[in-house]
């Protein structure tokens, strides 16, 4: 007989087999006749199955783990399982006793890779709101859980209440998914928010509880046996590899790697201990899971555990583990939600109150700490997403009979829904960037004199966290306006395992995320700060993928309230003194930000600027108009309040064909050109507003301070290099320019579509290229603005403008 509940699917839970008695070794039917080709069709039934509903489901960032278990409720006794031939094709129950064995390896091998995931460092150093939370989270749902149980027996009319089924009822109702739920943030984009580290560091402590509470109950469920000694004896063994086998595996697999000993064969070893380990708390009297759990946390993390993580993560996650989890949908009896006297609202009803005890934890503790209703709301629906210890502890039950089928399908149901719900509730309750765009504009342009400027700088590696520091320096910070620097190190993601489970979870570093890389960076802005008391930073990793880190960029902006965002220019000096490409995703990072970022951005090129403490900077800022400009010209002024900083502002005046050009364009275009010439005289009053202020409280306030106007033509193109080589014959060590200088003029314009670097702008785009022959550093801004911009193409054809005035079409 299996171990399933009889009273769900009775006709298939026995079924008679013919045995040949002289048949010593295997007393059994012909297993590789009948057997194994029914489970290769299950195997590859699920696979196919789960791998459509993910794929379905990503758009909506729902986890793996409920396209997995929606694979086995398609086959269930309420849905494709009334159909005889489909269950018997896939399901016949002589096959059941296998897809549950080869599921049970699927999931000690789940969980092994799980705990090489977490990070117990991080455990041990949890904050303070972190471990209140938790405990919140825990106890509450604990106690209001009796009252459910109760509640359903009554309406189901179920057998009996007993303490076992009341524990795991309640241990289900308390536990968290955090790699779930960890994948989940990443999905929408709030892994690296304060709601969203709060909602990490308080799920990896209700994970590892859960853990606790699992290897304690499993000895107690069983009946008969001596649960007590079984507990103590499993809890001993988990002592003995944390204290002796930890660092013997440890020190032996470290020294391997760095010698470059290591090599897959060696991986066999590993999981000779996995089977090992899961053996020996199986025969404890717990559960084989707890001891691939155990081993997967005392190995190595960083070069090891990525390695392993390669290996076997797509294999395990999406072949082995669908098996399991499918087996649950399977179970579900469906029927009964809706034969009740209720007819299906109770159980709607048992599912909505379920999710609410972790709610009111959450908003009782997030007001304890004076934080917003909404961010309480936010993190209690967050901490009901569901992964595998919800399931494993569903599953003893099930097997135990601790839980009738009622309230099995009833809490299988209810764990579906709470972790589908809670990304579209998310985005429907926390949009922090509806928030911030209701707020002021963030500029520099528009911030007081007396106000902090807030700064997000990005960096990919230590050396472009140098040339940053430099301009940061020059932002002149004060006692009254000192600069909050938020360093942010970019990280590529490769894949969705080890590097969202040990994102930054209360500021803490992995080795999985370059570790080494991210100390230099939080080194060398230390040492910046002790040299400038009116500066503090703040340093975290964002790891992800680079088509969508920008998003996560926005949403740590707007948590900052940030005024500036810089970025690093994807090209960097080499020791001849040229810039050359360093990565070209780092471009297309820099395209995808200045799309729609929440406040001001801005390009730094870096050809070796200096510091100010050694040497002093020589400023030159190139004012054309419109908004990007101004911005441009708002910064310039800031830095020239420096001792060790020199600014010369010009401004050049567009005379001639490129007006007549403009006004031209603006004729031809009949059916905008009312709102088009209001839009430009709007243009055109701000800026000569802003230059009044800047001549007669920057320029005649400040010696350090030089301000001249040029009158120009532009009719080709052709006279912008030579307009910049005269520029640059004054020599300097910065530019300043606006990314979209000088596009009001159609000719500019139009060049836009051959330059080589459109995140740079037109004038920005021939000042760094290298036939153009300065040495001087290069800053280019965009101010903020509502709506969208349109994000520029790249074009095969390249723009090098040369400094004699030439321009080459490639």
């Amino acid at each position: 007989m299996t171990n399933i509940a009889p009273a769900s699917i009775p006709i298939l839970a026995c079924y008679n087999t013919t045995l040949d008695i002289s048949n010593k070794i295997w007393s059994s039917d012909d297993v590789l006749a009948t057997r194994v080709p029914l489970l290769c069709i299950q195997i590859a039934y699920n696979i196919i199955i789960s791998s459509i509903l993910h794929h379905i489901f990503k758009p909506f960032h729902l986890p793996r783990l409920v396209a997995q278990i929606l694979g086995g409720v398609i086959l269930s006794s309420s849905l494709m399982g009334k159909i005889p031939i489909v269950l018997n094709s896939l399901y016949r129950a002589e096959g059941i006793l296998g897809v549950e064995n080869f599921g049970n390896v699927g999931i000690m091998y789940h969980v092994f890779l799980g705990g090489l995931e977490m990070n117990c460092d991080a455990i041990i150093r949890s904050s303070k709101k972190a471990v209140i939370t938790a405990i919140a989270c825990i106890l509450i749902p604990m106690l209001v859980g009796a009252g459910f149980l109760a509640l359903e027996h009554r309406i189901s009319g179920g057998t009996s209440l007993t303490i076992e089924g009341y524990l795991f009822w309640c241990a289900i109702l308390s536990v968290t998914g955090f790699p779930v739920l960890a994948r989940l943030l990443s999905g929408i984009k709030i892994l690296y928010t304060r709601l969203g580290k709060d909602a990490l560091a308080a799920a990896m402590l209700i994970d590892a509880y859960g853990w606790i509470l699992f290897t304690l109950l499993i000895p107690y469920s069983n009946k008969g046996g001596r649960p007590l000694l079984s507990a103590i004896s499993t809890l001993l063994f988990i002592v003995f590899c944390f204290c002796l086998l930890r660092p013997i595996l440890n020190r032996v697999i470290k020294r391997r790697i760095r010698s470059d000993t290591w090599d897959n064969s060696k991986m066999l070893d590993v999981i000779i201990g996995l089977f090992v380990c899961s053996y020996i708390t199986d025969m404890l009297g717990t559960h084989h899971v707890i001891g691939a759990f155990v081993y997967g946390l005392i190995l190595p993390s960083g070069k090891f555990s990525d390695m392993m993580m390669e290996t076997l993560d797509d294999f395990v996650s999406g072949v082995i583990a669908p098996v399991y989890f499918s087996g649950f949908g399977f179970r579900l009896d469906l029927k009964s939600l809706w034969n009740q006297s209720s007819f299906g609202v109770f159980p709607f009803i048992m599912m909505v109150l379920l999710a609410t005890p972790k709610i009111l934890s959450s908003v009782m503790v997030t007001c304890f700490f004076g934080m917003s209703a909404r961010d309480g709301l936010g993190l209690g629906l967050l901490l009901n997403t569901k992964g595998v210890m919800a399931i494993l502890l569903l599953s003893v039950a099930w097997d135990k009979n601790l839980l009738d089928p009622y309230a099995f399908t009833v809490m299988m149901v209810a764990v579906l829904v709470m972790t589908v719900m809670v990304s579209p509730l998310i985005n429907v309750i926390y949009k922090p960037r509806l928030q911030f765009m209701q707020t002021q504009l963030r500029t520099v342009q528009t911030l007081r004199i007396d106000a902090e400027l807030r700064v997000v700088a990005c960096v990919h590696n230590a050396n472009q966290a140098t040339g940053m520091i430099h301009i940061l320096e020059a932002l002149n910070a004060t006692r009254i306006s000192p600069l909050h620097v938020s360093v942010l190190h970019l990280v590529k993601l490769t894949r969705h395992g080890t590097g969202l489970l040990v994102a930054q979870v209360e500021g803490g570093f992995s080795e999985s995320i370059c570790m080494k890389e991210s100390e230099s960076i939080a080194k060398a802005f230390e040492e910046f700060t002790e040299e400038y008391n009116a500066v503090r930073f703040e340093t975290s990793s964002i790891v992800s993928s680079y088509e969508t880190i920008h998003e996560d960029i926005y949403h740590v902006t707007e948590e900052q309230r940030g005024s500036l965002i810089l970025l690093p220019f994807h090209k960097q000096i080499n020791s001849e003194g040229v810039l050359e490409v360093t990565d070209t995703a780092f471009s297309d990072i820099n395209l995808n930000v200045l799309q729609h970022p929440p406040c001001s951005a801005g390009i730094f090129v870096n050809r070796g600027l200096g510091s100010l403490m050694t040497t002093r900077m020589s400023i030159v800022v190139v004012f054309i108009g419109g908004a990007d400009d101004r911005e441009a010209l708002s910064i310039a002024w800031r830095m020239a309040g420096h001792s060790g900083t020199k600014l010369h502002a010009i401004r050049l005046i567009v005379l001639g064909s490129g007006e007549a050009a403009e006004q031209e364009e603006l004729h031809y275009d009949s059916n905008g050109m009312l709102s088009t010439v209001m839009d430009r005289v709007v243009q055109k009053e701000l800026d000569e507003e802003c230059i009044f202020h800047f001549r007669h409280k920057g320029v005649n306030n400040n010696d350090s301070i030089v301000y001249s106007e040029k009158e120009v033509k532009i009719q080709t193109g052709e006279e912008i290099p030579l307009i910049l080589s005269e520029v640059d014959e004054l020599g300097c060590d910065l530019y300043i320019f606006g990314r979209g200088s000088g596009e009001n003029y159609p000719v500019v314009k139009n060049m836009l579509e051959w330059c080589d670097n459109p995140e740079l702008g037109i004038m920005g785009d021939i000042v760094a290229s290298t036939s153009f022959g300065t040495n001087s550093s290069l800053l280019v801004v965009q101010q903020y603005t509502t709506g969208t911009r349109p994000k520029p193409q790249r074009r095969p054809k390249k723009c090098n403008s040369k400094k004699n005035g030439s321009v080459d079409i490639l």
